[in-house]
């Protein structure tokens, strides 16, 4: 898939808005690029990660972190085992999207400074990446996403050096840009994530099949190339 943004030409946006602690959006990712390997024009698209922070309210700093299982059963007033069993379903759908989710060794925490090193990958071309590393890293290896140093050596891995990760977690602008995000995102009436807006038109939500991403691409597409001149 595409996803350099300084190639000459004409290309249709693409903005994905999402939480590196949201399930879904881990899902819909690899549904999105399903449907992409089959779309011709590839070339021509422009992908825009957008920041979303499911649960602000979760302190940045933690003594003990809560299981997933936990969380989830006493942010939605369910049972221990409701959560679980909802959590086997996630895991399942995971599964079917290739991907393995390691959800005992997750570490619930504040996504913010996840969503500054992404912010400051977008500005070297490595925001599909960072956002790959970062999914990985809470959902596979259960890595904890608000510690400086963990995200330090992710951000090494996505291509960065320890000097630009620093500026990531510290200058203020990545900090503005992440509540830049949620503030469109509210403005546009989205109210969970994954969201996948096609040339700032047709809204995708949620972790749908790959053929819906394909045919919303495929009208977007074409609606676009109307007004874009595509050698």
């Amino acid at each position: 898939m595409n996803t350099n943004q300084s190639q000459i030409g004409p290309k249709m946006r693409i903005e994905i808005w999402s939480d590196m602690m949201c399930p879904f959006c881990y899902i819909g990712k690899r549904h999105y690029e399903a449907a992409v390997k089959q779309f011709a024009e590839q070339d021509k698209l422009e992908i825009i990660w957008k920041s979303f922070q499911l649960d602000p309210t979760i302190p940045e700093q933690m003594d003990i972190h809560p299981s997933v299982y936990q969380y989830l059963a006493e942010r939605k007033g369910i049972s221990y085992a409701e959560s679980k069993a909802m959590h086997s379903h996630v895991i399942n759908m995971a599964k079917e999207a290739g991907l393995e989710y390691n959800l005992d060794d997750a570490i619930v925490s504040n996504s913010f400074k996840a969503h500054r090193i992404m912010q400051f990958a977008k500005t070297k071309g490595l925001g599909d990446a960072a956002e790959e590393q970062l999914f990985k890293a809470y959902f596979g290896d259960g890595r904890n996403l608000s510690d400086s140093e963990t995200l330090i050596e992710i951000g090494k891995v996505i291509g960065l050096t320890e000097a630009e990760i620093q500026i990531a977690l510290t200058d203020d602008i990545y900090a503005y840009r992440v509540h830049q995000d949620i503030r469109e995102a509210k403005d546009l009436g989205i109210r969970g994530v994954p969201f996948f807006l096609f040339n700032q038109k047709h809204g995708v939500s949620g972790a749908q099949p790959s053929d819906v991403f394909l045919q919303t691409l495929e009208q977007s597409f074409k609606e676009w190339q109307k007004t874009n001149a595509v050698d």
